[in-house]
């Protein structure tokens, strides 16, 4: 994995206006985007750095130029920077100007242009941070060489992959040899074979006779590769004798990783065996350049580390890779650069430590000292209490042992003296300890019977602890026979250890952190005594500082091997109460802390963090201490190697890769008891035990064991149990840091940690990231159908949650990611990774699940294939089915497997509802394309299927996604989609539902037995047409009902188009009726049949109004079902009344008869005033006069009675009423006139009021054979009709006074002028005056007469016109009714200034006066004629007292019916002045002209 940087320095901007131009920078890398700041101006300056890591050296770095807009921004162009051109390099340069692509420029790139834009860019590959100017020079160079060589191999087998080949694999045994015939292709071309590309053994052949080739292609690049890889002289102070040159090692055979080659988007081609020989290839170079470096061995010298060419191999063989899977690997912590879907468990990835002979062996020695005498098993003392003859001071605290006698306690083997209370804190062991003490003083017995104890206790632990010393041969892989040598050769050390020991100790004190504070001032004055043995020394003192910086070094001589770095830090008090503390004691200053090492763990040069530790359980201490250590022993024969701390990491990870080797790749997990902390424990039994002997006998922190054991989980995260360790361990580690007495601290106590706070950082960043590349395909990673998966993703979230927060509180990072917003954001992105995958398989995901047991057939193969092509098409209606079952497969699984894991955040993510929400927006966008594209069109074919489509999707809605918090208040858009097809369904169902009801007229009207629609039932009067009309309706609502449209605008457009096809159905079915209905009015039971259904249609029509939800329906619906209701029931009132009508000659003919009879009726006597007094003879007369239409009522009434619905019966009764009543008043009572002039003529009809009273009786007996007892019309009805009430004030006519008449006549005809408007034959001006006397209310009318003009008048004499004015009203018999004027001479346009008065009865008030005002032509000889007239009601002027106008004159004096009839019945009234003149006025029209009637 290469480090790539990249520095952003400025850009130049020559396009027009750029001072306010905003620009930024945009830095992408696979799938990594990074963007700069925005800066405004021409030159903008950014100066930013940005970092990537990366492993394919085949790609481009894309940085874009983009400019800020207000709403959009605006992309100015882009650089394409090759990887493989970028330089190797540590430090920066100045940069190099590149020109930016502009779109409109790519069709010139290949001319001569100026760019508007340029950007400064520094780009560099970071080297080895360990290396030398020379040694990084030589690298780059070396790197340059190798990158080549692969640029050129990628060609070649790019070339070469185009090519069909079949390349069986071959597989290597532990010595490198191939059990396979080596590849081949059908050029003849030969690769090496594999048993000249095995580890190097030692033995050496030529490159030049490992590789055979025919190709010339590959020929030349063999040469290239064969020039670049000679050897020099540096190149041995870049390759270190101890690095492994070979790919990893799997179980003991070489093995170079599989690839994937991705040729296109839905094919992968696995091509692991070209990537082997491309390895092999590799690997043949690097032993060239370990050749020429062993040849070399006078550049052989030890280095501090050691670069790895493993790293440049993996770049080399991985081809191809999956980039959202890769995890960047550490230089010391291994994390393997292998696709996740290739991860295996027993692949052991690229680890110095683990390829580090030396240091291995080193380490196993030091494993089996641990082993063979071990601390936790070290020799008890045997304190006694004992009396000092002399000053004495504890071996642990130097301070002095006080009292008179029994000071202290001294150990009876060894002699150490200590206090009561310090006893417990010595970690020496006796035995050792005496050991060394009898040497000094020269006791050879005594010596020699400790070092035979000694003995015997290392051949008891072997005995006893052989599976230990056995696994751990096995781990460092070691032959018995050599580890039996090294047996011995630990033992005598450690024997030897105890008397010839001695060496030289360096100690540094460099700094201190989070030391407590002691002064008043929150403060403290802090420095530091070292103690080795009895010496003893401290620095200066650093004032008023919590982390102080001392950089003192100090120099012990040590000869005994169990002795103790003992580094204590104080606070310096110089007050009063110090001095005299000082005076009795040694320690007089504040304690803040102290750090004890052992000796024996010391091993070379040490740069080393350690934690303050108390000293007493009172004592406060905090922060840690950095301390340089080196140590020189005399008469050390071995090399100088890896601190402790490396040496245990070493040992961690070669077990652990062991346990995992032998566990099939899996990593063990071991069992915990209840007494144990269960994150101290990282392996089964032996190997803890191997672990903790080591770590206490080489002082390995516990946080430091924790930290390895994580880091080496990090290359194991797919086996199973893992996630939920490293939660644990993580969690405890930031217990560890983050829970401190000052939470401030905690970032200063991880920044101690020997570990390595760059590194556990950068592997937290890495894990974090795969974690997330995890969480992003959790449905293939954490599959549902496996229990440990499930509970590995649960942990994964757990371990997410633990890295967010020590980045919080460890890091004190201000907003690191929330887990639950990573958790979030990678379900979101499965969620889209999964859709689109099975959108593109969605045929393939759907056989498989549905036809799992079926095999398929090999002769069908082909039309399988085709049929799966079809059915994957997105036009393809059985593809969207497919998919949604799809889909709801994915919804339950997530909703019943991963809600239920992933529930840590239960308030901000339910996997469930987020995979609802998703799946239906991407559903939704998808299918909403593809349904507004059918609709665009004016006819869409096949609608029924999109029909059956929108039902499906309703069902997966409802069911799925209805509620989920997401759409639980929003109304769904889906209806929306299907709404023009939906519409199109209802118009065609308007047409169908309109044939339908014509198909079923017919059928009603020509049915098998020949009878015209016919009842369906005896009680059921209706036929059969309407019934199957409101079937079909009805069917089709329970369509629409089904659709359950949630959209309450949308269900209202298809109630409102459902309405207007329920409208156009049974309006053409009442027009059918309506339209042969008179064919079948002769047939009464036919007629009464058709009435009913339409009544019965009403009905119904009210019946699906409620179904189709009543009241609640909207505005639109309610108005056209109402419409029609009207209309229905005008159809109902108008076929009633046609058929009412068809009866009309029938009732003439029997009123005729009836007016015949009553004729006959003879006498004028008195009436009676009420029923009681009427006698026999007049009932049987009305009974006598009334036969002919009783007859009539009484033989169809009851007819109708059996055949009509009670509503239709009720209707036609009312026509009948209604037909009977106005004809007996037309027939009977007022026959019609023809002309006004007809009601002065002798003869005219007028009745008696005998023949009244016969008619009135006859009125009460017809009215009771329409009530009918109750089931006919109702006696208030009848009584109410206007038809009655007109019939019966005709009669009355006939019995009023002349006066009523005349007053009835001047209140009821107000629109006597009605012809003078239309046709004028003048105007006349008159100034009309009303006064009422207040003593006797009577009222005087005043007129003037003006003039008149524009009279139409021709005659062929003189005209000679004058004015003439009459009075109309009642009790005007005795007074003066007419008045005139004089006339004039031939003036058509006359002038009279006459003024006339009359005084009018104070009866009547004067709305029941009127003026008739008539022109006339005076003739001598013979009667005047008429010119015109006009009517002034009275009523006009009283409400003003006085008018003056023009009035027009008119032909003749408009009137209606009861004028006609009141005109009528005066004319009778011969003998009567008032009667006669009255008519004569109102029946005067003039001359020669003919009135149009009303």
């Amino acid at each position: 994995m290469s480090l790539l940087c990249i520095k952003v320095r400025k850009a130049r901007i020559r396009c027009p206006g750029p001072e306010n131009m905003k620009c930024y920078v945009v830095l992408k890398l696979q799938n990594v985007s990074s963007a700069t700041g925005i800066v405004k101006g021409p030159d903008p300056e950014w100066e930013e750095d940005f970092t990537f890591e990366t492993s394919r050296l085949d790609q481009e770095v894309y940085i874009e130029l983009w400019s800020k807009g207000i709403i959009w921004d605006k992309s100015l162009g882009s650089v394409w920077l090759p990887l493989a051109d970028i330089r190797r390099s540590n430090e920066d340069s100045t940069g190099d100007w590149f020109d930016v692509i502009r779109e409109e420029d790519k069709p010139l790139m290949n001319g001569n242009h100026d760019s508007l834009y340029r950007l400064l860019i520094d780009a560099r590959f970071e080297l080895p941070s360990d290396l030398s100017n020379i040694e990084a020079k030589e690298l780059e160079r070396k790197l340059q060489s190798l990158y080549s060589v692969f640029k050129d191999e990628m060609k070649y087998l790019h070339n070469q992959s185009k090519r069909p080949s079949i390349q069986p694999d071959g597989k290597s045994d532990d010595n490198g040899n191939s059990n396979g015939q080596s590849p081949s292709r059908p050029s003849s071309d030969h690769y090496p074979d594999d048993s000249s590309l095995g580890p190097d053994n030692g033995q050496h052949d030529s490159v030049d006779d490992s590789i055979t080739s025919k190709d010339p292609v590959s020929s030349d690049i063999e040469t290239s590769r064969k020039e670049s890889l000679g050897t020099s002289e540096n190149e041995n102070k870049i390759i270190n004798e101890g690095t492994e040159l070979h790919p990893p090692v799997t179980n003991g055979v070489s093995t170079p990783p599989e690839i994937e080659i991705v040729t296109d988007e839905n094919q992968k081609i696995r091509s692991e065996s070209r990537s082997k020989i491309l390895a092999e290839k590799w690997r043949m170079a690097a032993d060239k350049v370990k050749r020429s470096r062993h040849s070399n061995p006078a550049n052989n010298g030890p280095r501090n580390s050691e670069f790895s060419w493993q790293s440049v191999l993996a770049d080399a063989t991985k081809v191809i890779p999956d980039n959202r899977d890769m995890f960047i690997k550490d230089v010391n912590i291994a994390l393997p650069l292998i696709n996740r879907s290739h991860r295996t468990a027993g692949t052991v990835p690229h680890q110095p430590s683990i390829n580090n002979s030396d240091l291995k062996l080193r380490v196993y020695k030091k494993t089996l000292q641990a082993l063979l005498y071990p601390i936790s098993n070290s020799s008890p003392h045997a304190f006694e209490k004992w009396s000092a003859s002399g000053p004495t001071y504890c071996c642990e605290c130097t301070g002095l042992l006080w009292g008179i006698r029994k000071q202290g306690m001294k150990c009876k083997a060894c002699g150490v003296k200590c206090h009561e209370k310090c006893m417990n804190l010595l970690n020496d062991d006796c035995l050792q300890r005496a050991a060394i003490k009898s040497n000094k003083r020269g006791s050879r017995d005594r010596s020699q019977q400790v070092r035979q104890d000694m003995a015997k206790r290392m051949d008891d632990q072997e005995s006893s602890n052989i599976e230990l010393f056995q696994l751990v041969r096995d781990v460092f892989n070691i032959e018995n026979r050599l580890h039996v040598g090294y047996l011995k050769h630990v033992r005598q050390s450690i024997l030897d250890g105890t008397s010839k020991w001695s060496a030289k100790i360096k100690t540094k004190i460099v700094c201190a952190q989070g030391l407590i504070a002691k002064d008043r001032t929150g403060l403290s004055d802090p420095y530091v005594t070292v103690q080795v043995g009895k010496t003893k020394k401290r620095t200066e003192t650093v004032q008023q500082n919590l982390n102080p910086e001392w950089n003192e070094e100090f120099v012990f001589d040590c000869n005994n091997a169990s002795d103790r770095i003992k580094v204590r830090v104080w606070d310096e008090d110089d007050d009063f109460k110090s001095r005299i503390k000082s005076t009795f004691s040694r320690e007089a200053d504040d304690f803040l802390g102290q750090a004890i090492i052992d000796v024996r763990t010391l091993n070379g040069q040490m740069d080393v963090w350690y934690n303050l530790e108390k000293r007493t359980e009172k004592s406060l201490v905090s922060g840690s201490i950095r301390l340089v250590i080196s140590i020189d022993k005399a008469n050390d024969n071995e090399e100088s190697v890896a601190p402790y701390h490396q040496q245990y990491t070493c040992l961690h990870e070669n077990l652990f890769y062991y346990l995992c080797e032998k566990n099939d790749g899996k990593v063990p997990i071991p069992t915990v008891s209840s007494t144990e902390d269960s994150w101290k424990v990282y392996f089964p039994k032996e190997g803890q035990e191997i672990l903790r002997e080591f770590a206490m006998s080489f002082g390995i922190e516990e946080i430091y064991q924790a930290m390895t054991h994580f880091s080496c989980l990090t290359t194991r995260l797919t086996s199973p149990g893992v996630p939920a360790v490293m939660s644990s361990l993580l969690a405890n580690i930031n217990a560890y840091y983050a829970h401190t007495t000052d939470s401030h601290n905690a970032s200063d106590r991880f920044a101690a940690a020997n570990f390595g706070k760059d590194k556990f950082v950068k592997i937290l960043d890495q894990l974090h990231n795969v974690l997330r590349i995890d969480m992003c395909s959790y449905r293939t990673s954490f599959p549902s159908s496996s229990p440990e998966k499930l509970a590995d993703l649960k942990a994964t979230v757990d371990l997410l949650t633990s890295i967010t927060f020590f980045r919080m509180k460890v890091l004190n990072i201000t907003s690191p990611p929330r887990a639950s917003q990573v958790v979030t954001e990678c379900v979101k992105a499965c969620l889209k990774s999964t859709y689109q995958y099975i959108l593109q398989n969605c045929t393939d995901l759907y056989d498989n699940a549905t036809n799992d047991s079926e095999e398929p057939d090999s002769n069908n193969v082909s039309n399988n294939s085709v049929n799966a092509v079809n059915g994957n098409h997105v036009k393809h209606f059985e593809f969207w089915r497919k998919l949604i079952s799809v889909i709801v497969s994915i919804l339950e699984e997530d909703k019943n497997c991963y809600t239920s894991v992933l529930s840590q955040f239960p308030s901000e993510l339910n996997v469930g509802h987020l995979s609802a929400e998703l799946s239906w927006t991407y559903l939704a966008q998808d299918m909403k394309e593809f349904l507004a594209e059918h609709a665009q069109g004016a006819v869409i074919e096949n609608n029924n299927e999109f029909i059956k489509l929108q039902f499906k999707v309703k069902w997966l809605y409802d069911n799925y996604f209805k509620d989920i918090p997401a759409f639980k208040s929003v109304i769904p858009e889906y209806p929306s989609w299907f709404e023009p097809y939906v519409m199109q369904w209802l118009h065609e169902n308007e047409e169908a539902s309109r044939e339908f009801m014509y198909g079923a007229f017919n059928r009603d009207e020509n049915n098998e037995e020949n009878a015209e629609f016919q009842p369906i039932s005896d009680r059921s009067q209706f036929s059969s047409s309407v019934v199957d009309i409101f079937c079909s309706l009805t069917q089709s609502y329970e369509i629409i009902k089904k659709l359950e449209c949630p959209d309450p605008v949308l269900l209202g457009k298809y109630m409102e188009r459902f309405c207007r096809t329920i409208s156009s159905v049974l309006l053409g079915y009442a027009a059918c009726i309506s339209r042969d209905f008179k064919k079948y009015c002769s047939t009464e039971k036919t007629a009464c049949t058709l009435m009913n259904n339409i009544h019965q249609a009403t009905v119904q029509l009210e019946k699906l109004f409620l179904a189709m939800g009543g009241e609640s329906l909207g505005q639109e619906p309610k108005k056209i079902l109402t419409e029609l209701q009207n209309r229905l029931k005008e159809t109902i009132t108008q076929i009633s009344s046609i058929f009412a009508d068809s009866h009309e000659p029938t009732v003439h003919q029997a009123l005729l008869k009836l007016s015949a009879i009553l004729s006959t009726v003879k006498g004028a006597g008195s009436v009676p005033g009420n029923a009681a007094t009427i006698g026999r003879q007049s009932q049987d007369d009305s009974y006598h006069v009334m036969g002919p239409l009783l007859e009539f009522l009484d033989s169809h009434l009851n007819s109708y009675h059996q055949i009509c619905d009670k509503n239709i019966l009720k209707r036609i009764l009312k026509e009948l009423w209604r037909l009977v009543l106005s004809k007996m008043e037309r027939v009977v009572v007022l026959p019609p006139l023809s002309d006004v002039k007809e009601i002065t003529r002798e003869g005219s009809k007028n009745l008696s009021p005998k023949q009244c009273f016969i008619l009135e009786i006859g009125l009460k007996n017809i009215l009771k054979y329409f009530h009918a007892g109750g089931t006919g019309l109702k006696k208030n009805y009848l009584e109410k009709s206007v038809e009655l009430q007109s019939l019966r004030y005709a009669l009355s006519l006939y019995t009023q006074t002349t006066d009523t008449l005349i007053k009835t006549f001047v209140e009821s005809q107000t629109t006597q002028d009605r012809y003078g408007l239309d046709d004028c034959v003048g105007e006349l001006n008159l100034q009309v005056e009303l006064f009422t006397h207040p003593g006797t209310g009577e009222h005087k009318v005043t007129v003037k007469v003006v003039e008149a003009t524009g009279l139409l008048w021709q005659s062929a004499n003189m005209f000679r016109p004058f004015i003439e004015i009459n009075v109309i009203g009642p009790h005007l018999h005795d007074r003066k009714r007419r008045q005139s004027t004089r006339s004039k001479s031939n003036n058509w346009d006359p002038k009279f200034n006459e003024i006339f008065y009359f005084i009018l009865s104070n009866e009547d008030d004067p709305y029941s006066f009127e003026l008739h005002i008539c022109a006339r032509d005076y003739c001598f000889t013979r009667q005047n004629q008429l010119v015109g007239m006009c009517v002034i009601q009275l009523r006009e002027i009283a409400d003003v007292g006085s008018r003056s106008c023009w009035w027009p004159l008119s032909r003749a004096v408009y009137m209606d019916e009861t004028g006609r009839t009141i005109l009528r019945i005066l004319s009778q009234r011969m003998h009567d002045e008032v009667a006669r003149e009255f008519v004569s006025l109102k029946s005067e029209c003039r001359p020669g002209n003919n009135i149009a009637r009303n």
